[in-house]
């Protein structure tokens, strides 16, 4: 069995102009909610063997702040410049191309692409948006990651932001 965590990027900051998408950065929220999450989730969950970031300024800060808390060596971290923008086919076939020894791997990324892997990784649910920091945890039916298939994967856990709001 392999294990899938899909993280969408923290809410970025939209308020620049002249920006480029890729290179929008967080916002005050999304640095308090990328913290928040990512101290919950070193302290109750078993940390992957594997994180991929897409290289868009905010994914990759969300993802560095999650390695940070997880107290993760860099090398457990690799920048992968297909995952921005990307659609279904091309992040099943990403995940597709992992080393066997990696049993749980965390993809940091965005929308539309990572709504769509959700709902194709699993049939037990629908996903209307992956809001910004929510996490989706998925086990997979496959012992090889080359054998991922569309609907092989159980949602067992999703966590959002708004979950720790009082």
């Amino acid at each position: 069995m392999k294990e899938i965590i899909v993280v969408r990027h923290a809410k970025s900051d939209w308020g620049t102009e002249g920006i480029q998408d890729i290179d929008r950065c967080l916002n005050e929220r999304g640095y308090s909610d990328a913290y928040r999450l990512a101290n919950w989730f070193s302290q109750r969950k078993k940390l992957p063997d594997l994180i991929l970031t897409s290289s868009a300024t905010r994914a990759l800060s969300t993802a560095f702040i999650f390695v940070r808390a997880m107290h993760l060596p860099i090398s457990k971290l690799i920048l992968e410049p297909s995952i921005y923008e990307a659609d279904t086919d091309v992040l099943l076939n990403l995940i597709r191309q992992q080393n066997e020894a990696i049993h749980s791997l965390m993809i940091f990324g965005h929308n539309p692409g990572l709504t769509d892997l959700c709902n194709a990784l699993g049939s037990e649910f629908y996903l209307d948006n992956l809001p910004t920091c929510g996490m989706v945890f998925f086990q997979c039916d496959c012992n090889k990651w080359k054998d991922l298939k569309t609907n092989s994967g159980k949602m067992k856990e999703h966590v959002f932001p708004k979950e720790f709001k009082n």
